[in-house]
């Protein structure tokens, strides 16, 4: 019997177990604090803004286009920059970004107008462009389809992470560093939260393997058995070519990145808009602002990772992505009824926010079930990038309705009607 066999028929299923989670603590945690970065300097702006717009006199409209324009670049480049990734490896393409990205990040702090805002934040997205899908590309070559949605649980948790840490760290700064050496709060909030990215990538580049047949730290039985169990499930997934023109023809890409689009949407209404959300709750200060965004993020990363392994234990992806999406699309339009009342505009932002980002694993779960490892890596940055035109579209105009109206009101409404047709399209699917 072959030493494989032998790892399998021997308490094969603790075995594995013992395997995938020796894996699990060696890499998810680094592209864990990745992600984190990369979330919080995306989002920063958001709290960043509320002193900026008026250093600046930047309108509603200028700050929604500024923070759109950031997907204008993540859009354009995400798909080359994952074709890349497949030549040259994980290691060096997260080196890559990250380095450019958080060079970037600081550099905002120049910024005088808002041409100066709109190249920061489209260089911002260029530089970005391939991040996330190139790890969930990444995750693919490590956990079988059946664990997906926990891993990519923990690995998203990332971005709630940085919810939990941008509104207090960014609302200290933007009162506590106002006017040390010379630099406003906003300018700080920019430096100091894109300083970490640069260190973390090379650090990232000398801990990271490409694969699992690179990893020194797993035994040649280990190797063999990750290879099994992945080549096992991908055989009872469906046929697809790997050729990058069939990806693009294949119509399933297209309906996931609407659902993707539709989530999205809300979520980055969220991110970018929720300061303003608790502002029209009658909180006022910048920094109380920030400690209350800790509540909705709290409560978040709880109901992600709870809502995930309960997916994975049993099994069902369908039921559990309309519920979340259609509960946060309830929870946006009740939140426009709370003007006024800061407890329950929190509690109602708290299960939207709760809500939308518990979707988003049990989404992945079953986008890299449907795709073939070999046509991942593209299929994932074309489903991102399309859904990412989220990120164009909302902030915008959200900021734009905001300008006219003076409320946030019917850009929310808006957003809880593509949750409800995401919701028709994964039942129908």
């Amino acid at each position: 019997m072959s030493d494989i066999a032998a790892f399998q028929c021997a308490s094969s299923s603790t075995d594995l177990e013992r395997m995938y989670q020796k894996i699990t603590r060696r890499i998810v945690p680094l592209l864990f604090l990745c992600y984190l970065f990369a979330y919080l300097d995306r989002i920063n702006i958001g709290y960043a803004q509320l002193q900026m717009r008026f250093d600046l006199h930047f309108s509603d409209a200028v700050y929604g286009l500024g923070a759109s324009m950031f997907f204008v670049g993540y859009v354009l480049f995400e798909v080359p920059s994952n074709v890349l990734l497949k030549k040259i490896g994980a290691r060096k393409t997260v080196l890559r970004i990250m380095l450019c990205w958080g060079l970037v990040s600081m550099s905002t702090l120049f910024v005088t107008s808002p041409l100066e805002f709109y190249v920061a934040r489209f260089f911002l997205g260029v530089f970005e462009a391939g991040f996330f899908p190139g790890i969930l590309f990444y995750l693919t070559l490590w956990f079988p389809a059946d664990r997906r949605a926990r891993i990519v649980a923990f690995f998203m948790a990332a971005t709630v992470a940085a919810g939990l840490i941008s509104g207090p760290v960014s609302g200290y700064l933007l009162q506590g560093m106002n006017g040390v050496h010379g630099l406003r709060g906003w300018q700080w909030v920019f430096l100091l939260e894109g300083m970490p990215t640069v260190l973390l990538g090379m650090l990232t580049y000398w801990m990271l393997v490409d694969a699992p047949s690179n990893a020194r730290w797993l035994s040649a039985t280990e190797k063999e058995a990750i290879a099994q169990d992945l080549a096992d499930q991908s055989s009872r997934a469906p046929a697809e070519t790997a050729r990058i023109r069939e990806v693009f023809r294949d119509k399933s890409v297209y309906r996931l990145s609407a659902l993707y689009f539709s989530m999205s949407c809300a979520a980055y209404a969220l991110s970018f808009w929720m300061p303003s959300m608790l502002e029209r709750a009658g909180t006022v200060g910048v920094q109380r602002i920030g400690l209350l965004s800790l509540i909705p993020y709290a409560c978040g990363v709880v109901a992600m990772i709870g809502y995930s392994r309960h997916s994975d234990k049993t099994g069902e992806r369908r039921w559990h992505f309309v519920f979340a999406v259609l509960l946060c699309a309830l929870a946006l339009v009740f939140s426009n009824w709370t003007h006024g009342l800061l407890w329950p505009s929190v509690a109602l932002i708290s299960v939207a926010l709760a809500a939308v980002i518990s979707s988003f694993p049990v989404f992945w779960a079953v986008a890299t079930s449907v795709l073939r490892r070999e046509s991942a890596a593209v299929g994932i940055a074309i489903i991102t990038s399309l859904g990412a035109v989220s990120g164009i579209v909302c902030p915008y105009a959200i900021g734009l309705i905001k300008t006219s109206t003076g409320s946030l009101d019917a850009g929310l409404y808006g957003c809880a009607v593509l949750l409800l047709v995401a919701s028709v399209v994964m039942l129908r699917a």
